[in-house]
C-alpha cells in the first residue's frame, strides 16, 4: 500500500468517525450541564439583587428555560443546524460571536503550551534515555516527577511571586499592558511578554510526561533488533538516535500529545484564571458561574472539534512516522 493511500484511508476513517462522536458529546453536554441547579435566569434576577415571580417567568419564558428539556434539546440541534451557537444570556450577544473574541488567545496559549512541552518534553526524554542510569537521568527524573506533581495553579502563582513580584521581569497578569497602545513589533513583544508565564505554567505539567514517556520509549526501542542491525552497518550513533530510535518512539509521544489537548483546554481554565489572560478557559469559568449554559455548551462543543481534529492529525502522523501501522 502506497504511503498517500494510507494515508487518505487514514483521513476517511477519522472523517467517519467523528460526526456520530462530536453528536454524542453535543446530547451528553446538554443533559449534563441541564443536570447543575439554577440557570442565568436565576442568577440574574439574584445579581439585580431582588426579583418578582413575574418577572421570573418573565425572564425564563424569554430565553426557553421554562420549555421541556426535550423542546430545548430539539430547539438547540436546530441552532446548530443553521451553523448557530444560540444567544448568551449573560452578555446579549451572540455566542459565536462572544467565541471569537477569546478564541485566538486560547488557541495561541494552547499552541504555544504544547509545542514547548513537546519540544523540551522530548528533548529531556533523550537526555535521559541517553544518560540511563546516571546523573543527569537522575537529576531530570527528580525534576519530571516535580513538575508533574505540584499542581498548575501553585506553580503559576510561585512564577509570579518569582518572576513578577521579585525580579519585576515579566507581567503578572492580562495580555497586553493597559493604556500602552502599542502597535506593530511593539505590540506583539509586548502580547509575548505577557505570554511567557501562562504558557510555562500550562506546560510544564506535559513536559513531565513526555520525557518520560520519551525515556522509556527509547530504551525500548533501543534494545530492538533493527537497531542493532542499524549500528552493525557501521551508521553513526547520531544517526541510528534520530532516524531509527527517537522516530519510533515519538509514537507514544504523539499519541498522547493528541489526548492530552482536550486536558489542555482543562487546565487553561486554571491558568487563565491565574493570570487573567482572557481566553476560553477564563470565558468557561465565568459560564460556569454565571450558569451561561448556552456559552459553555459552545466552548465544550469546539473543545471537542478542536480534539477530534487534532486526533485525526495524529492518525495521519503515526501512519506517516510508522509503515507498518494497519489502516483500515
Amino acid at each position: 500500500m502506497t504511503g498517500s493511500l494510507r494515508i487518505l484511508k487514514a483521513l476517511r476513517r477519522s472523517a467517519l468517525q467523528a460526526v456520530p462522536t462530536v453528536l454524542g458529546i453535543v446530547i451528553l453536554n446538554f443533559f449534563l450541564l441541564r443536570l447543575a441547579p439554577g440557570d442565568a435566569a436565576d442568577v440574574l434576577a439574584g445579581e439585580a439583587g431582588a426579583a418578582t415571580v413575574e418577572t421570573m417567568a418573565a425572564l425564563k419564558a424569554r430565553f426557553g428555560f421554562d420549555l421541556p428539556l426535550l423542546q430545548q434539546l430539539a430547539g438547540y440541534l436546530g441552532n446548530l443546524a443553521q451553523f448557530s451557537l444560540g444567544h448568551s444570556p449573560r452578555y446579549n450577544m451572540a455566542v459565536a460571536d462572544l467565541i471569537a473574541q477569546r478564541l485566538p488567545n486560547t488557541l495561541l496559549l494552547m499552541l504555544l503550551a504544547l509545542g514547548g512541552a513537546l519540544v523540551f518534553g522530548i528533548a529531556a526524554g533523550a537526555v535521559m534515555a541517553a544518560f540511563a542510569g546516571r546523573v543527569a537521568d537522575r537529576v531530570l527524573s527528580v525534576a519530571a516527577l516535580l513538575f508533574y506533581s505540584i499542581p498548575g495553579f501553585w506553580i503559576g502563582l510561585m512564577l509570579i511571586v518569582l518572576f513578577s513580584v521579585k525580579l519585576g521581569w515579566l507581567p503578572s497578569g492580562g495580555a497586553e499592558t493597559i493604556g500602552a497602545s502599542h502597535t506593530g513589533w511593539a505590540a506583539v513583544l509586548d502580547q509575548a511578554r505577557h505570554l511567557v508565564l501562562p504558557a510555562v505554567s500550562l506546560a510544564l505539567f506535559y513536559v513531565a510526561i513526555y520525557a518520560r514517556l520519551t525515556r522509556g520509549a527509547m530504551l525500548e526501542v533501543r534494545a530492538q533488533d533493527y537497531v542493532r542491525t542499524a549500528r552493525a552497518k557501521g551508521l553513526p550513533p547520531a544517526a541510528v538516535t534520530v532516524r531509527h530510535v527517537l522516530r519510533n518512539a515519538l509514537l507514544p509521544v504523539t499519541t498522547m500529545a493528541g489526548v492530552h489537548l482536550g486536558g489542555l483546554m482543562g487546565g487553561a481554565v486554571v491558568v487563565e484564571t491565574v493570570y487573567s489572560w482572557p481566553g476560553l478557559g477564563r470565558l468557561a469559568y465565568e459560564a460556569v458561574m454565571g450558569r451561561d449554559f448556552n456559552v459553555l455548551l459552545g466552548i465544550l462543543l469546539l473543545s471537542s472539534l478542536i480534539v477530534v481534529a487534532v486526533n485525526a492529525v495524529i492518525d495521519l502522523l503515526q501512519a506517516w512516522l510508522d509503515p507498518r501501522i494497519e489502516v483500515r
